[in-house]
């Protein structure tokens, strides 16, 4: 049976740092809780320049990510017969971008020549809809292979909340924990390992819990968030009882699967752990081991899964056969599930 499989992964992280002890001491009201403590985040990547000096932004970011997934590829630019964007944020200077198309303006500079290419926009499981959409297009046989790439310059929310917190609670608390990053990912045809299965489900329930929108207090954007809508239990059941569904019409169970690690959305350790705890309760299975990187790089939107993916294979802790579990969480609400057994893959 023809499948898709991770062919390539790439990744780009900006060299400077920003602990989150240093960006809280930049508030002008004494902080009213340990940020570090309650999201688990000790620093994160933040835009600056690059090697010819000039300053980094959500294109600079994608294009260093999709590079890095080249070169780890047998394939050159010039043999995807798609490229697929999925960044939220789409910055080229202080332009933020919707023609033309991320994907296209990749293509063009990559050398893709032939690739057919177009944006997705799914909040934080923009890169996991991206994959969804290109192993739907492998298996139908209307493509080969192609590149799901995001790059993601969120920071300058973190701007705007250090110069609008003014009060001891404020919800753009949230816009503190991210990072910059940019992660690519080259899916290619197959019939040995490769991805499983990926299911994304949605539920507009929840749609008012996060929101971004640009902010009302001078130049900038901002992220406003209900940090009770972390804490909300029927979230989580969006993915457990899919999943669950899903596994017993193949007739599995979570436990049969084996899974050897589980990627869940880099957004709070502590929400992780919850999550982790009623995943347990919901399939009466023990969690696989979690791969984070959440203490150095923060949340970094819709990358977060193979940035961790990258970083994993990095080190290795990932040998070919590993079979993993992302698991997304985005605004919208976005659930779902994505399985993938690992070929040979360097980084």
């Amino acid at each position: 049976m023809v499948r898709s499989t991770i062919e390539a992964v790439g990744a780009y992280l900006p060299a400077r740092e920003v602990t989150t002890a240093e960006l809280m001491s930049r508030l002008a009201v004494d902080a009213p809780l340990d940020l570090e403590k309650v999201s688990g985040v000790v620093a994160r990547r933040v835009r600056g320049r690059d090697a010819e000096g000039a300053e980094e932004d959500s294109f600079t970011i994608a294009l260093a990510a999709a590079r890095s997934a080249l070169a780890n590829s047998r394939y050159a630019a010039a043999d995807l017969d798609v490229i697929i964007s999925c960044s939220i944020t789409r910055t080229r200077g202080e332009d933020f971008c919707f023609e033309p198309s991320f994907a296209l303006m990749l293509r063009n500079t990559l050398g893709a020549t032939r690739a057919i290419h177009f944006d997705v926009s799914n909040a934080c499981a923009g890169m996991l809809t991206g994959v969804l959409l290109l192993d739907r297009m492998i298996r139908a046989g209307a493509v080969r292979r192609g590149l799901v790439v995001s790059g993601e310059c969120i920071t300058p929310i973190s701007d705007t909340a250090v110069r609008e917190i003014s009060q001891k609670y404020d919800p753009q608390f949230a816009s503190l924990t991210v990072g910059d990053a940019g992660a690519a990912v080259l899916l290619d045809r197959t019939d040995g390992p490769g991805l499983d299965y990926v299911e994304l489900n949605t539920s507009a329930a929840f749609a008012k819990l996060c929101l971004g929108m640009p902010s009302d207090q001078g130049p900038g954007v901002a992220l406003y968030t209900d940090n009770r809508a972390m804490h909300n239990e029927s979230r989580y059941l969006l993915w457990t009882s899919r999943q669950r569904e899903f596994l017993a019409e193949r007739g599995s169970s979570f436990a049969a699967e084996g899974y050897d690690y589980v990627i869940h959305h880099q957004f709070s350790g502590p929400a992780v752990e919850l999550i982790d705890k009623i995943a347990e309760r919901e399939f009466d299975s023990v969690m696989p081991p979690k791969l984070a990187v959440l203490d150095k790089y923060g949340n970094t939107a819709s990358t977060s899964h193979f940035v961790v993916l990258h970083d994993a294979l990095r080190q290795g802790l990932l040998a070919p056969g590993s079979k993993v579990l992302l698991v997304p969480a985005a605004s919208g609400v976005v659930a779902g599930f994505l399985s993938v057994t690992i070929g040979d893959l360097r980084v």
